[in-house]
């Protein structure tokens, strides 16, 4: 078997088998995200919630799919067909390759490449031409005025999260998420994770998350209210199911990201349990949760209020603790306490 493994046919199939685990992984956890979430929403509201298809209403985000499917797919007149569908298959298939390199355990990962963040943010910034290609393309005034008020959003927030994420950088001496997990690995806990040394960063970045993924309570592009379901008005059955499923997916992968840079990834809160891929999905299942609660219990902004924050508040801080950060570095304070590559982690 080791022999067959080392020929080209068996190294396409040991990674074609292990994309289909990920996407796999990816597309089941989607339909519990969906459900998950309607449910937090309605028990807030104290609603029931989905509850009849399938045990405890768990099938639902399956019939809702289904449904989807069979519906009949409706062009706009005037509508260029082309960019009309590729802009949906573009939104779903730059989510699901982010996963690539997304570690789940220790060597758990597709592609292990010392980039890894650099490709995340690669592909993070196209994702906003699915968006910006979905209005434009459905001929109507309402699509293209959302997909450029999605396209400002995802741009602004874009900036802050990025040099939240140098500060992490600048700590750990690396850009692969392996060896930012393993930074944070210490005798303490998760008093080791980096969520203490960049407390006010943490913050900010699960905000910036939410403005980056269209997620309540900055959900402007979509918002019903004003622009009647933003760039995705023109839109239905299958082509519709593929932009909330690349949405859903990018929400996914923010929990995963917020889990490895300050939550230590798969590692262990509790010196001396053992570490593994279970508390990785766990601390991902718990920023989804946090996610839902802050679309169940937060009112939507303002767009200049978003777009205020974002620009005048997010930038500087996130500027400035690159700033402190670089400082703490060098110069090795408090222990190394920002420097992990001082240490060996």
């Amino acid at each position: 078997m080791a022999e067959f493994l080392s020929t080209p046919l068996g190294t396409f199939l040991l990674i074609f088998v292990q994309c289909l685990g990920v996407i796999a992984f990816v597309m089941i956890s989607l339909l519990f995200l969906v459900y998950g979430d309607r449910k937090i929403w309605a028990a807030v509201q104290m609603r029931r919630g989905p509850n009849v298809v399938g045990a405890f209403g768990l099938l639902q985000s399956v019939a809702d799919a289904l449904k989807y499917v069979v519906k009949e797919i409706v062009v706009p007149a005037g509508a260029d067909k082309f960019v009309f569908f590729l802009a949906p298959v573009l939104s779903f298939v730059l989510a699901m390759i982010a996963w690539a390199v997304i570690p789940f355990n220790d060597g758990w990962v597709l592609s292990d490449i010392n980039v890894a963040i650099l490709y995340v943010f690669a592909i993070s910034s196209l994702e906003v031409y699915g968006v910006i290609m979905g209005g434009w393309a459905s001929n109507s005034k309402y699509p293209f005025l959302g997909s450029l008020r999605s396209a400002a959003q995802m741009i602004s927030y874009e900036v802050s999260l990025g040099l939240i994420i140098v500060g992490v950088i600048i700590s750990t001496g690396s850009m692969n998420f392996g060896d930012i997990v393993a930074a944070q690995k210490g005798d303490y806990g998760l008093f080791n994770w980096y969520w203490l040394p960049h407390l006010p960063m943490v913050v900010l970045f699960f905000v910036s998350a939410l403005a980056e993924t269209n997620r309540p309570p900055f959900d402007l592009p979509e918002a019903e209210s004003e622009l009647v379901a933003g760039y995705q008005v023109e839109y239905s059955s299958t082509p519709f199911l593929l932009f909330m499923a690349g949405e859903y997916i990018a929400i996914f992968l923010m929990c995963a990201l917020i889990s490895l840079l300050f939550f230590g990834g798969w590692l262990s809160p509790i010196p001396g349990l053992p570490d593994g891929v279970l508390w990785m999905v766990g601390k991902m299942a718990f920023f989804f949760f946090m996610f839902a609660m802050v679309k169940a219990i937060v009112p939507r902004y303002r767009y200049d209020q978003l777009m205020r924050i974002g620009w005048k508040v997010f930038l500087p801080l996130s500027l400035a603790w690159v700033v402190i950060v670089s400082f703490l570095a060098k110069f090795e304070l408090f222990g190394g306490f920002w420097a992990r590559w001082a240490m060996g982690g």
